[in-house]
């Protein structure tokens, strides 16, 4: 079943008046004001005369069939299967267009992992991590698909066996960034790309503080990972605590201004997390579900002299003098430790230091 036609002309009329809404946005103290506006004052504040007669000459059959050549599904508030998290927004999309397998919006216990797009080797091994554990887990990874933090919590998910759900400012059907591609596709495959706007439209500005509302209504638990204090991933923790949804923050190094914003919610009360599984834990807390401790994934088989290699990591001996004594043992640790960067299973830390890899 698709959207209804006055849904589909709603979608239609904000994505024809997206520019003149980036002047709203800016006007006006809470963007959900602008987006809940009705159809005819949304009218009056894009009211170019042919903007209004192609209104109201609206052809639903075409949008059906644009949206069809995009290999997109529409979904509309007027549908059972409209996600029912969306609905406790102000706002919500009168159309979600939807890249991949609708099945995924359905009821279910999700967290967004947002941050800054230009995150540190850290941050991106943070999110990498909790993506992958939450996928582990069963437990859907919500983010936008921008640079940064957000494409390393869906890689991270994409490595385990759980869906992603990406939300993009603009189109569903168009990667956002365009070097994103391959991620745009392994997500659609995977699970599902979504936006409010219809196939064709261009992402203004106001879209991405839009796409976060989104983001943290589909999500119970929101967790940002590195921000600095004017990062728009903390837009999607406001709307999260907007809605009553849990919020939670990764702790960063104090002397980086990517860790100012993540700090900050920290102090305003925000739990700190460190892993999936403290996410996972808190997850249940939100939903009164049960806990259940993420059971660790065995390494692959690996050769006697590897295991023991990892063993010692694991064990907190992170340096080659702690893991040999001899120049023989010193050259068997580093070509074993070369073999499990390779393998993703140890990477370099805090000063050279080697740490089991998530």
């Amino acid at each position: 079943m698709t959207a209804c036609d006055d849904c589909l002309r709603r979608a239609w009329l904000i994505a024809a008046i997206a520019g003149r809404l980036q002047v709203e946005f800016k006007r006006r103290s809470a963007p959900a004001r602008v987006l809940a506006l009705p159809d005819d004052e949304l009218l009056e504040i894009g009211a170019a005369a042919e903007i209004r007669r192609a209104y109201a000459g609206f052809d639903p059959p075409s949008a059906r069939a644009a949206a069809l050549a995009a290999g997109l599904v529409t979904v509309c508030g007027c549908r059972d299967t409209y996600p029912k998290p969306l609905r406790d927004l102000a706002d919500p999309p009168a159309v979600l267009h939807v890249l991949g397998d609708p099945g995924v919006l359905a009821p279910s216990d999700r967290v967004a992992v947002v941050g800054a797009r230009r995150a540190s080797a850290y941050g991106l091994d943070v999110a990498r991590a909790l993506g992958r554990g939450l996928s582990i887990a069963g437990v859907p990874v919500v983010s936008g698909l921008a640079l940064g933090i957000d494409s390393a919590a869906h890689a991270g998910a994409l490595s385990g066996p759980g869906p992603a759900i990406g939300v993009l400012a603009g189109s569903a059907d168009v990667p956002y960034p365009a070097s994103g591609w391959r991620l745009h596709a392994a997500v659609a495959s995977r699970g599902a790309v979504v936006s409010e706007l219809p196939p064709g439209a261009r992402a203004h500005r106001w879209c991405f503080v839009a796409r976060n509302r989104i983001i943290a209504a589909l999500a119970q638990l929101t967790v940002v990972v590195q921000a600095t204090d004017r990062s728009g991933s903390l837009t999607t923790a406001d709307f999260a605590a907007e809605l009553g949804r849990g919020v939670a923050a990764v702790p960063g190094v104090v002397t980086s201004r990517l860790s100012t914003g993540v700090h900050q919610l920290i102090q305003a009360g925000a739990p700190l997390v460190c892993d999936a599984g403290e996410v996972l834990e808190l997850l249940a807390a939100t939903t009164g579900a049960p806990f259940d401790p993420p059971q660790p994934v065995p390494p692959p088989d690996l050769a006697p002299d590897l295991t023991a290699v990892l063993a010692a990591v694991e064990d907190g001996r992170g340096t080659l003098s702690e893991l040999a004594t001899t120049p023989a043992e010193a050259r068997a640790a580093l070509v074993g430790l070369g073999e499990l960067e390779r393998l993703g299973l140890v990477r370099r830390g805090f000063a050279g230091r080697w740490e089991r890899a998530a």
